[in-house]
């Protein structure tokens, strides 16, 4: 939170309820809403995201931007935190990350990387 890792703010036990909240919420949504609730997220993020672009908001939300280094990643589009503005995505936000959170998001990176190294075989692009 600004720059703030969660993990000094939050007890480690409420980040773990917030996690698992996290994984069950499309359910829950899917629950509440009935039809359309497919729509619902993609929908509000893409209206988040052109309002920051259109309205030059210099808005940080988590998008998939493609990383030359940053994090350690190179030539992979992956979710992180982007200032969003007039420019598009004007700078990545890298923040840090505890070893266990590096380590996942090097996993997710390979996981990526593996897909598309399949993807090219077959001839998908």
């Amino acid at each position: 939170m600004a720059g703030v890792p969660i993990t000094e703010l939050i007890p480690e036990e409420r980040i773990a309820a917030l996690v698992e909240r996290t994984r069950q919420g499309g359910a829950e949504i899917v629950q509440l809403l009935k039809t359309g609730s497919a729509y619902y997220a993609p929908a509000s993020a893409a209206v988040e995201m052109t309002e920051a672009i259109l309205r030059d908001r210099k808005k940080i939300l988590p998008c998939a931007a493609y990383l030359d280094g940053e994090y350690g990643i190179r030539g992979l589009f992956m979710g992180v935190p982007v200032k969003l503005g007039a420019g598009g995505i004007e700078q990545i936000i890298e923040l840090k990350l505890t070893e266990t959170e590096t380590a996942a998001l090097k996993q997710s990176a390979a996981t990526v990387a593996e897909l598309l190294a399949v993807m090219k075989r077959l001839g998908v692009s």
